[in-house]
């Protein structure tokens, strides 16, 4: 092997041994095209090199699964001949290089995956990790962030309708952009991608070529960001709403028509992923002749048009008879339509230029053929992490406490950027964001009854601490919140981001927590319909914490009747929901304090399907009046959140939970974690004193706590007659709506 060759095949992220087994495949060394196209395939970002084999301990199979792994976008059957598509995927690495076109394009990516099987797209869910908002760094990674989410979503009218944004060191230098969409569409419209029809066109949609996004998935995705990393801003794309609103509306109607044989975004690699993997689903070949791309750059060669990931584009199957009536729809959305190869026997990726050939590939050696590592996890002797930084005094009284972390970054009203996306557009949002524990959206539109709930939820710190249970929790904590509106899980996509997988500490994390998401969907009867994976997120500060990202999509009956996720009027008893066992460990309390735990508490997955069975039954019974999770900041922080939507206090009384906590002989511990501890399994509802008691009564005491009282202006928590805290609820609400809004004014 020659040193040129060595320089080229390492600079494209390929080792000595991936390029000698291209060599083997190809029975030759490879050109310039073939190589780039190689190396992207053979990227982690593409290939799952490191981590497919895990996936597959994933469930995936259900009643109401209709796609699922594999295609652009999971779908699941909601009933009355519909189906809704749904999928979350990462722009982590062109993020925290450019935040405002990367996490823009994320959206657009996503969006693009959704509408790919002929779905509509009806709303966009984000979940989003800076660093602590004190560094100028994560003020404009998430200044730029949101502001690109809010202008790709509100510019080409999709609504974003809920998410998540947490915070931690490790994500100072590498944030997380993890976007999910959520489309519908008549069951008998979904389409495919694997190429079909040997002799059919393939067909280019939508905008020109450039070198935007050239070498994203191998240069930007699939290793470690360093120093340099600022000079890849070249790899981020650029996207355009207003082109991609014609290229959705026009691929749909093509498929209404029925003009398509198959269909398929053009994401991550370009004409090389797309075209190779409608290849492979087919067990055709497919040649494409660069020369007829249409550009926006000069002297492009054709290696850079094969890679290029400008954004916007599309590439479907036609047959050679509907070539006219297709460019006649693409005429009328002013969609740029342009037939660039054509489907073959072969089984061979052969790219042309001008009719002569300037690469020739096995499509089984491209897509089947990658490399698939086994990882070496294991588990550290001690913390990869430092320690948070402290920001609380552990002396400080119990009303200071619950001050401070409604005011910390995680627990904070999240206002200041979900102001700045339209969460109404398309008429479907039942609950704005901030209202409830999930999304829900109407399904009326399209003819339907019901509803659909959507949620997304990650944790890293809890995650750092323990991988497996971390995990679980937060497939638990997903449809907790679809069961605060009655929502039952019909299918769940996930976003698994992690550090380097070749360090044996990164492996272990990620095999725990793929094992954690796998026992946490069986158990929950859940099947997982698609995903994504985003590895070596790590800069110079080192990994970032592991970081599961979970979506779920859930049928609510009846959104008449939804309970809201706070109190709504005096004189409501409220009750505590679930088998809540709460404790420090992992909690945004000890982060406060500058310390972190290297285990969580076992649960039970059993008991937490049970009772989230019961909460969705409450919930339909329509008897609820509030319906609110316990997460960030435990009980005494769920309690003051209920408090602020109305302006509505209360008075409650936490001796049961004391005692249900109080194996130890340490009452001061005890009464901690009942206030400020975490953990599955709470919820926090509300209602007519009748209904509740009612309720706890056909419930163990296990499952089903009466704390106390709406009313007044203050939430006062007491145990017995000792009273333990009070505050204002104005208080409260100038510390939660400027805990994060301050930092940008």
């Amino acid at each position: 092997m020659t040193s040129a060759a060595n320089a080229r095949h390492r600079a494209l992220g390929l080792t000595d041994s991936e390029y000698e087994r291209i060599v083997d495949r190809l029975g030759r060394e490879p050109n310039d095209v073939e190589l780039a196209v190689f190396s992207l395939m053979w990227s982690e970002h593409c290939g799952y090199k490191h981590s497919r084999k895990l996936l597959g301990r994933l469930p995936t199979e259900g009643e109401h699964v209709v796609m699922g792994p594999g295609e652009n976008a999971g779908a699941v059957d909601v009933g009355d001949g519909l189906a809704v598509a749904f999928k979350v995927e990462s722009h982590n690495h062109p993020s925290a290089v450019e935040p405002f076109q990367g996490a823009a394009t994320g959206v657009g990516g996503i969006l693009r995956d959704v509408f790919a099987i002929g779905a509509r797209p009806i709303a966009v869910l984000d979940s989003l990790r800076f660093g602590p908002l004190d560094s100028s760094r994560s003020r404009y990674l998430m200044n730029g962030a949101v502001a690109g989410i809010g202008h790709y979503g509100n510019s080409i009218g999709v609504a974003t309708v809920g998410g998540e944004i947490l915070f931690g060191e490790p994500y100072e230098h590498n944030c997380l952009v993890n976007a999910m969409c959520v489309g519908i569409a008549p069951r008998e419209r979904l389409v495919r991608s694997a190429a079909a029809g040997v002799g059919n066109l393939v067909v280019l949609l939508g905008a020109l070529t450039g070198r935007d996004g050239i070498g994203g998935a191998s240069v930007l995705a699939s290793a470690e960001l360093g120093e340099e990393s600022a000079s890849k801003r070249p790899s981020v794309q650029i996207g355009d709403p207003f082109e991609e609103k014609k290229v959705l509306e026009c691929c749909l109607e093509l498929l209404d028509r029925e003009l398509l044989e198959s269909l398929q975004d053009l994401g991550a690699a370009g004409l090389s992923s797309s075209a190779s993997e409608m290849a492979s689903k087919g067990g055709v070949g497919i040649d494409l002749d660069v020369a007829r791309v249409p550009r926006r750059e000069p002297g492009m060669e054709a290696f850079e048009v094969m890679v290029s990931e400008s954004q916007e584009r599309m590439l479907c199957v036609v047959e050679p008879g509907r070539l006219e009536a297709v460019r006649a729809v693409c005429e009328e959305w002013d969609v740029r339509c342009t037939a660039i190869g054509a489907v073959t026997d072969t089984g061979r990726l052969r790219v042309l230029e001008q009719g002569e050939p300037v690469g020739d590939m096995p499509v089984e050696a491209l897509v089947d053929d990658c490399p698939l590592y086994d990882l070496a996890p294991e588990r550290p002797s001690e913390s990869v992490y430092a320690a948070p930084r402290a920001r609380l005094d552990e002396c400080a009284d119990p009303a200071d406490t619950l001050i401070a972390l409604l005011r910390s970054e995680n627990i904070a009203s999240k206002r200041w950027a979900y102001e700045q996306y339209d969460g109404l557009v398309g008429s479907r949002t039942v609950r704005r964001p901030g209202s409830a524990d999930a999304a829900v959206l109407h399904l009326a539109h399209d003819g339907a009854s019901g509803a659909i709930a959507v949620s997304i939820d990650g944790n890293g710190r809890r995650v750092a601490c323990d991988p497996y249970v971390g995990a679980v929790e937060a497939v638990l904590e997903c449809a907790r919140n679809l069961a605060c509106v009655g929502a039952e899980p019909l299918g769940l996509t996930n976003c698994l981001n992690f550090g380097n997988p070749e360090k044996p500490h990164i492996a272990w994390q990620l095999e725990q927590a793929v094992a954690g998401l796998a026992d946490a969907c069986r158990a929950l009867g859940v099947p997982v319909v698609g995903g994504n994976v985003s590895l070596y997120n790590e800069g110079g500060g080192g990994p970032i914490y592991p970081t599961p990202v979970v979506g779920m999509v859930g049928r609510v009956p009846d959104p008449g009747s939804l309970p809201e996720a706070g109190f709504v009027e005096d004189g409501h008893a409220i009750v505590l929901l679930g088998p809540f066992r709460p404790a420090l460990a992992g909690s945004e309390l000890e982060a406060l304090r500058g310390e972190m735990a290297e285990s969580l508490p076992k649960l039970d997955l059993e008991a937490h399907t049970r009772a989230l069975a019961t909460a969705r039954t409450a919930v339909r019974a329509g008897e609820l009046a509030t319906a609110h999770d316990v997460s960030d900041g435990g009980l005494a922080c769920a309690l003051a959140e209920s408090c602020l939507a109305r302006g509505i206090g209360a008075r409650v009384d936490l001796a049961a939970l004391v005692a249900r906590l109080g194996e130890s002989d340490d009452e001061a511990g005890a009464l901690e974690a009942a206030l400020f501890g975490e953990g599955p399994g709470g919820i926090v509802a509300a209602g007519p004193r009748g209904s509740v008691e009612q309720l706890v009564a056909s419930l163990t005491p296990d499952t089903a706590l009466i704390l106390g009282e709406t009313g007044g202006e203050h939430l006062a928590i007491q145990t017995g007659t000792t009273a333990r805290l009070a505050i204002e609820v104005a208080a409260a609400r100038e510390a939660f709506e400027h805990g994060v809004a301050d930092h940008f004014s």
